[in-house]
């Protein structure tokens, strides 16, 4: 790739989830491709893309903070991603220094919308519907640590929970094919990535639209012939775990027993009101059975509070579930009214101070549970993926395979007894020594220590 000095440099900032992280890959990889210097240093680039998000109002919030700083910085923007989707025109309008907006189906033009910019256009590149998924013949540079990468399956979603806002700003579900998903999978060993995390909005629903039936079990086992040692699922939909895909998750090596699971509530009243009735019988039977199935399986979930018409009734309701069922990892958010979705105009609000309280109830109530749930894991010795290392004190940072990036803990590594260290990027034996609520520590397993621990079994 060459350089033009004609060219200008391009930074990026990236906001909002690992699915807008692909989409940034892409576009960095499209302009390096065509020719373009691209930065991470805003300061030195004539034209920051900023790829936001609009999920929920504070990512919004966030997003246009963003923008408006790089504004007051005299900065040209083109806003891509899901607030481009949302506001479209109203941003061109708000923000004189927007020269382009890109929608989260268009982010593939970005070197066509780039050279119109250049040429004194204001762009609105941003379709109706978004239809577009990259593959993987799209030229893509990930921003990930070397190690890790993320593989987009599908985009978007045929589903209409009463709280999201994901189908309007990314469309319906449309899934990539088997062998174009096994085929950037094999690209991305080559590049030397340890762990694979397979994404999408519904995964279990991965291939209903393309084959007309869910094709998960059988994507994970094309993906066991990769040689890449963990593959990770996000977003496991309850109603998508059938027999099938249980067995792939525990007869494929390298697909790990991590399962995602955004369930939301328990009471079956909140669910429907939430326009997810099909999840309001499922739950604790398809626990049982994901547990019966996967005994070493890792359960993470994402619970919502103060939704409209939650009663102080259901909110025990979900108190006991979530004491009983002792997920390893729990998510809480507090509900928020998303215009254009059908939950924003629902009566019987829940005070903000109240949906808060109960989110910290929540909270107080899943510490000591993961707390237990990382102790279990002293004295056991379990591969670590690191992925920091201060040269200073000696410590490395790492996660192993119940931990996902960003969203759950970390392992503390010490040096072996033999002195032993290991650089990012590397996947090392580490014993573990001590736990906390949120993380793991443990020191590295030398050489001499493991061939001993393997005579003394023998």
């Amino acid at each position: 790739m060459t350089i033009s000095p004609s060219k200008p440099t391009v930074a990026f900032a990236h906001l909002g989830c690992e699915k807008n992280r692909v989409d940034t890959e892409h576009m960095v990889g499209l302009l390096a491709e065509a020719g373009y210097g691209v930065s991470t240093d805003e300061d030195s680039a004539a034209v920051v893309v900023v790829n936001t998000c609009s999920f929920i109002q504070d990512a919004r919030e966030e997003s246009v903070r963003t923008l408006v700083g790089l504004a007051e910085q005299g900065k040209e923007l083109i806003i891509a991603g899901c607030l481009a989707q949302h506001f479209q025109e109203e941003l061109l309008d708000s923000i004189p220094e927007a020269k382009a907006i890109v929608g989260t189906g268009d982010y593939q033009h970005i070197v066509e919308v780039l050279q119109r910019v250049e040429a004194g256009e204001r762009v609105n590149r941003v379709s109706k519907v978004p239809t577009f998924v990259g593959d993987e013949h799209l030229a893509r540079h990930r921003t990930t640590h070397e190690a890790v990468a993320y593989l987009k399956v599908a985009e978007g979603c045929d589903y209409r929970c009463a709280f999201c806002i994901i189908p309007k700003l990314r469309g319906n579900q449309r899934s990539r094919p088997i062998e174009s998903i096994v085929a950037e999978a094999h690209q991305l060993a080559d590049q030397g990535v340890q762990e694979l995390i397979l994404i999408s909005q519904i995964t279990t629903n991965y291939g209903l639209d393309l084959y007309g039936k869910p094709k998960l079990a059988e994507l994970l086992r094309a993906l066991g012939e990769v040689e890449i040692p963990w593959i990770r699922v996000h977003y496991a939909y309850p109603t998508g775990l059938t027999r099938e895909v249980l067995a792939a998750y525990r007869e494929v090596p390298n697909v790990l027993p991590y399962l995602d699971l955004p369930l939301q509530h328990s009471h079956a009243d909140v669910l429907r009101a939430m326009n997810r009735p099909w999840q309001a019988d499922v739950n604790e039977r398809l626990l049982d059975q994901i547990r019966e199935q996967l005994p070493d399986a890792v359960l993470r979930t994402t619970l919502i509070v103060g939704f409209p018409g939650e009663t102080d009734d259901h909110f025990r309701h979900l108190m006991r579930f979530l004491e009983q069922q002792r997920f390893d990892h729990v998510g809480v958010f507090t509900f928020s009214p998303e215009d254009g979705t059908a939950a924003a105009d629902l009566p019987d609000r829940v005070a903000p101070e109240m949906a808060q309280a109960r989110k910290d109830a929540l909270m107080a109530l899943q510490q000591p549970i993961s707390a237990a749930a990382n102790q279990r894991w002293v004295g056991r010795t379990v591969d670590v993926l690191i992925e920091q290392h201060n040269s200073q004190t000696g410590e490395m940072v790492g996660r192993c395979a119940r931990f996902a990036p960003e969203v759950d803990g970390e392992v503390h590594v010490q040096a072996g007894a033999d002195g032993q260290q290991a650089r990012p990027g590397t996947m090392v034996p580490v014993h573990i020594t001590g736990a906390d609520i949120y993380d793991l520590s443990g020191q590295i397993v030398g050489a001499r220590a493991m061939v001993a621990a393997i005579r003394s079994d023998a």
